[in-house]
C-alpha cells in the first residue's frame, strides 16, 4: 500500500462496534434476537411480542425466552453443559431428571415448537410430541431439550426464589441480633436510605471530597429535593447536528432565554433496548458524572428522557475534534502532539484510578475547548470495576485501535487503552495509521503481527514511547509497567501545571462566539437538527421502567433553569 493510500485512512471517520452482549445463565448463552416469524417463550409459553429484538435466544441450544423470563430459567443448556459437574449437582439437589417420551406427530393445525418457539413447518410429520406432557418440538430440537418433562419452569423458579428470599431474610435477622450496635448514627437507616437514585448521584458527583458512605442529614435531603427542577426537551432549541452514528445524534442546543450552548446527545430508546445496551447507557451516565472531577474529561450537566429518547446534556466544546484538525494539517508538530498526549494520559489515568477502562480512544473522541485544551468524550464503550485481576472479555472498539489481546479473545484490563493511545499518538505524529489492511481481516492480522513503519525523521523519544506502547504482551506494555509520565517524550511537561491548566496550549482553535460550530464537519452541520420518531406501537411496547435510574441533574444547571 502506498504512503498516500495509508494517509488517506485518516480522511474518513471510523466507527466503533461491539459484539452482542451475552447473558450466561445456567450454561445458556442468551443474546438479544430479532425473530422473523411468530415465536413463543420456552419458559412461560407466551408469545414473544415486539417490533425489534423481541427476546433472547441461546446460541448453543436455540432456546427462546422473553427478556423478562431470563431469571426464571432452571434448565441447564443441553448444548454446552449436559454432563457438567454443575448439571449433575443440579440433578442431585432437586432430583430433576425426567426425560421426555417423544413420538413423531402429524399436526392438523399450526403448532409452535416449545423449545425454540417457532412454527413446526411441513404438511406431515412436522415434529414430535411428548406422550407424557404434550410438549411439541422440531426434529432438530429434540436432542437439545432438557429433561424437565412435566416441570413448569416458571412456577418452580418462583418457588425457589421465595425459598431463597425467606432464607435471606432469616439470615439477615440473625445477623442483626448478633451484631446490633447501640451507637448507630441517628440518621442511619432513616432518611439516608430513602434517598432517591438522583439524590444519591448528587452526593457522589458534586460532593466527592466527602465520604460517600457518610449519612446525609434530613435537612440536606430536603434542600436537594427543593432545588430539583425537571428538565425537558422544551427547555432547549436544537440548532445544528454536530455528529451522528448508530447510537443517535449529538446536536448543538441553546438553553431557551439564556444564550448558553450545550451539546445534547440523543439516544433512541428502541435502539438501546434492541441492542441490549441499557447497562452501557447507565455506565456512560455514571462516568460522565465522575468526569466533573477532572479537567480533561467532558462534563455532564444533566440527563433526562422522553418517551422515545434519552438525552445527555454536556458542555459544548466548540474547538472541534482532533480528526477534524488532523485532516486540515496532515499531522501535528512534536510540541502539539506532546501537549495533547499528556492531557490524554492524565484523563486516562484518572479513569483507570476509578476502575474504568475507556475502550474507544481515537481522534474522533478527543475534542478541544475554545482555549485548545483536550477533552475526552463519548463514554459509551466504558467498562466499570476493572482493576488488578478483575478483567472483561467483550470484543469491542474501533478496528484500527483494537489491542491484540482483544483480537485473541483474551480477558483484558486497562492495557487496551494504552495500546489505543499508542495508535492515537502515532497518528498525531506521523499522520497515518500504524496498521493497515484492505478489509478487517487483513487489518486485524496486521495488528497481531506487523511492526509499524517509523519514518526516518521521527525523533528517538517519539519512536521509543511508541515501541513501548505497541508491546503485544499486555503485562509488559508501557502504562501497565513503567511510569509513562517519566518517558523522555514528555520531558517538557510539568504535570502539576498541566493538570491545573496553567500551560498555554500550542494551538488555539478559531472560535468566533460561544455558539460557533465552524470547527465541525460540514457533512453533519448541514443536516437539519431534528429527532426521528418511532412508531407509536413500538413506543407503547417498550419497558420504560428499565430507564428509571437515568434522570440526573447538576444542581448548578438546575439553578440556571429558574
Amino acid at each position: 500500500m502506498s504512503p498516500m493510500a495509508e494517509l488517506a485512512t485518516l480522511n474518513k471517520r471510523r466507527g466503533a462496534f461491539k459484539l452482542p452482549k451475552v447473558h450466561e445463565i445456567k450454561g445458556h448463552e442468551f443474546v438479544a434476537t430479532f425473530f422473523r416469524q411468530p415465536t413463543f417463550c420456552s419458559v412461560c409459553r407466551d408469545f414473544v411480542w415486539g417490533l425489534n429484538k423481541q427476546g433472547y435466544q441461546c446460541r448453543q441450544c436455540n432456546a427462546v425466552i422473553h427478556k423478562k423470563c431470563i431469571d426464571l430459567v432452571i434448565a441447564k443448556c443441553t448444548g454446552s453443559a449436559k454432563n457438567s459437574r454443575d448439571t449433575l449437582f443440579h440433578k442431585e439437589r432437586f432430583k430433576i431428571d425426567m426425560p421426555h417420551r417423544f413420538d413423531v406427530k402429524n399436526y392438523m393445525s399450526p403448532t409452535f415448537c416449545d423449545h425454540c418457539g417457532t412454527l413446526l413447518w411441513g404438511l406431515v410429520r412436522q415434529g414430535l410430541q411428548c406422550a407424557e406432557c404434550s410438549m411439541n418440538v422440531h426434529h432438530k430440537c429434540q436432542k437439545k431439550v432438557a429433561n424437565l418433562c412435566g416441570i413448569n419452569q416458571k412456577l418452580m423458579a418462583e418457588a425457589l426464589a421465595q425459598i431463597e428470599s425467606a432464607h435471606s431474610v432469616r439470615s439477615q435477622r440473625d445477623r442483626e441480633k448478633t451484631a446490633r450496635d447501640p451507637t448507630v448514627d441517628i440518621y442511619q437507616g432513616t432518611e439516608t436510605k430513602r434517598l432517591s437514585a438522583v439524590d444519591g448521584h448528587y452526593e457522589k458527583a458534586w460532593d466527592s471530597h466527602t465520604d460517600p458512605r457518610a449519612p446525609v442529614p434530613p435537612s440536606r435531603v430536603a434542600s436537594l429535593r427543593k432545588d430539583l427542577r425537571r428538565v425537558t426537551l422544551n427547555d432547549f432549541v436544537m440548532l445544528k447536528v454536530l455528529g451522528k452514528g448508530s447510537f443517535g445524534k449529538v446536536m448543538l442546543a441553546e438553553l431557551k432565554g439564556r444564550q448558553q450552548y450545550f451539546a445534547v446527545k440523543a439516544l433512541k430508546k428502541a435502539v438501546v433496548l434492541m441492542d441490549d445496551d441499557v447497562e452501557c447507557t447507565m455506565v456512560e451516565k455514571r462516568v460522565l458524572s465522575l468526569a466533573w472531577s477532572h479537567p480533561f474529561l467532558t462534563h455532564l450537566f444533566c440527563a433526562f428522557q422522553s418517551e422515545e429518547h434519552l438525552f445527555f446534556v454536556m458542555e459544548f466544546l466548540n474547538g472541534g475534534d482532533l480528526m477534524f484538525h488532523i485532516q486540515e494539517k496532515g499531522r501535528f508538530d512534536i510540541a502539539r502532539a506532546t501537549f495533547y498526549g499528556a492531557e490524554i494520559v492524565s484523563g486516562l489515568q484518572f479513569l483507570h484510578m476509578h476502575r474504568v477502562i475507556y475502550r474507544d480512544l481515537k481522534l474522533d473522541n478527543i475534542l478541544l475547548d475554545r482555549d485548545g485544551h483536550v477533552k475526552i468524550a463519548d463514554f459509551g464503550m466504558c467498562k466499570e470495576n476493572i482493576s488488578g485481576d478483575l478483567k472483561t472479555g467483550t470484543f469491542c472498539g474501533t478496528p484500527d485501535y483494537i489491542a491484540p489481546e482483544i483480537l485473541a479473545g483474551n480477558k483484558y484490563g486497562t492495557s487496551v487503552d494504552w495500546w489505543s493511545f499508542g495508535v492515537l499518538l502515532f497518528e498525531m505524529l506521523i499522520g497515518q495509521s500504524p496498521f493497515h489492511g484492505d478489509d478487517e481481516d487483513e487489518l486485524f492480522e496486521s495488528i497481531r503481527t506487523d511492526v509499524p513503519h517509523y519514518p526516518r525523521w521521527i525523533t528517538s523519544d517519539s519512536r521509543g514511547i511508541l515501541e513501548k506502547l505497541f508491546e503485544r504482551d499486555p503485562q509488559k506494555r508501557l502504562g501497565i509497567v513503567g511510569d509513562i509520565r517519566a518517558q523522555p517524550f514528555f520531558k517538557t511537561i510539568d504535570w502539576t501545571a498541566l493538570e491545573k491548566k496553567q500551560i498555554t496550549p500550542p494551538f488555539k482553535p478559531k472560535v468566533k462566539s460561544a455558539g460557533d460550530y465552524s470547527n465541525f464537519d460540514k457533512e453533519f452541520i448541514s443536516e437539519k437538527a431534528r429527532l426521528s420518531l418511532d412508531e407509536k406501537r413500538l413506543v407503547q411496547s417498550m419497558d420504560q421502567s428499565v430507564f428509571s435510574e437515568f434522570t440526573f441533574i447538576n444542581p448548578e444547571f438546575s439553578r440556571l433553569l429558574k
